[in-house]
């Protein structure tokens, strides 16, 4: 207990000082147009203010649940007052521009279409409203700082007002990962996943690695998924040994992406996907024909016969640049098998859980959407120190997998939503391998 007290108090007291680093850079960004003197001075009031805050939010948080709306709506709009100041020094940029980037910013952080659309006019709105304000009182401009964190506290207060539903919710908090079978605990410990990541895990796990494995598949056996709604013994036996075999196979793939996403897609792709090395998924089928590489590496634990950990690792063929690398595994919970997929994030790991479920023309189906416990999307941190993990649910985020036998051949489509709303279909077009001459 002694061991937990201290863990919280010193978990506590790294979120009170990255709130004062925060509050502090708003601070001095906010009070900057009037002098270095007033900008330190603010920067002050700033650390002190949301560092209280966030003492406050922490102390009055209950156990399963996330930080206050209110300490987070505070704590983004410090965040984008520094971007505000940056924006205004930099190009110019008046109050109208300022709100409506900011907005765009706020809009595409709440990933779902409505609020995407929303950001910019919201934000341009209240730059206006700021401007009109600020006309007969000073005959200048508010700084754009301020418009920024106006605008972002703004926005976040209607969105939370029009959209109600939550994006995300605290699932458990340090509990050992034997309690959530459906979350796959492996991130990474640098900044970069990578095509290399299996390998670095098989050091770390201490276990015999394989690359680029010859004659395996995504899962073991399909006898594993079996469940009240799958009976591996009606799966299309081409289906069936993709899953089992899946080396044996190539696949040609065709992204069709919605409109409304991708300005936010390439935002995320270039800022995050591509120096992480992980869900790089390709804008367009022009990208697609520069080839793709597929590969799984596995890793067998010490004293085990049988397979650990299988990644499926896709990357561009001609430079290797990782589009995804996914930790495929089976379990079973009661009477049914689940497929549950990590996704590697710098410290921290994306999960999705999915339910099978037949398909009349013999094919399989791996979906999301569930109203059983497990099947979803989670977001987790492993505590290397102990390996507990603390887990967020991802609500509203769906996917869809269907494979199945076309005309002699595999075809699969992979669909996913937010909200309910289509975003992204990954067409698949599966074809057995060439034999390797003798």
């Amino acid at each position: 207990m002694a061991a937990d007290e201290g863990t919280k108090s010193a978990g506590l007291g790294v979120a009170v000082l990255s709130a004062a680093v925060i509050g502090g850079a708003a601070g001095a960004s906010l009070a900057a147009h009037r002098g270095r003197r007033v900008a330190g001075l603010g920067g002050l009031a700033g650390a002190a203010a949301l560092a209280a805050s966030e003492a406050v939010a922490r102390a009055r948080q209950r156990p399963g649940e996330i930080p206050a709306l209110w300490q987070r709506i505070a704590t983004s709009a410090a965040l984008v007052a520094p971007a505000g100041w940056a924006a205004g020094r930099l190009t110019g940029a008046g109050p109208v521009a300022v709100g409506a980037a900011t907005g765009s910013v706020g809009g595409l952080l709440g990933l779902r279409p409505q609020k995407v659309l929303l950001g910019p006019p919201f934000g341009a709105a209240v730059g206006a409203a700021l401007t009109a304000r600020s006309r007969p009182a000073r005959g200048r401009p508010v700084p754009a700082a301020v418009v920024a964190a106006v605008t972002m506290a703004a926005y976040r207060t209607a969105s939370s007002l029009v959209f109600r539903d939550a994006q995300v919710g605290l699932l458990a908090e340090r509990v050992p990962a034997e309690k959530l079978p459906f979350v796959v605990p492996w991130q990474s410990r640098s900044r970069v996943v990578g095509t290399g990541y299996v390998r670095e895990l098989a050091g770390e796990l201490g276990g015999s690695y394989v690359a680029d494995a010859a004659d395996v598949g995504i899962v073991a056996s399909m006898d594993d998924l079996a469940g009240p709604d799958f009976d591996p013994a009606a799966v299309d036996p081409l289906v069936r040994e993709f899953y089992e075999h899946t080396t044996r196979f190539t696949l040609d793939i065709v992204p069709r992406w919605r409109l409304w996403v991708r300005p936010g897609y390439l935002l995320y792709r270039n800022a995050l996907a591509r120096p992480l090395g992980q869900a790089n998924v390709p804008m367009n089928q022009r990208e697609t024909q520069r080839g793709i590489r597929s590969r799984i590496d596995t890793i067998t634990l010490p004293d085990a016969d049988a397979v650990a950990v299988r990644g499926w690792i896709r990357s561009f063929a001609d430079t290797d640049e990782p589009i995804y690398v996914g930790i495929y595994t089976t379990y079973r919970h009661g009477d049914r098998g689940y497929v549950s997929v990590g996704f590697p994030l710098a410290q921290s790991s994306f999960t999705a859980t999915l339910l099978p479920r037949a398909r009349p023309d013999g094919g399989l189906a791996l979906t999301s959407r569930s109203d059983l416990e497990h099947p979803g999307h989670y977001l987790a941190y492993r505590d290397p120190s102990d390996g507990t993990l603390t887990a967020l649910a991802v609500h509203g985020f769906t996917e869809d997998l269907d494979v199945y036998r076309q005309d002699g051949d595999l075809r699969a489509e992979h669909a996913f939503s937010l909200f309910g709303i289509p975003f992204l279909v990954l067409h698949y077009r599966i074809t057995r391998k060439s034999p390797s001459p003798m």
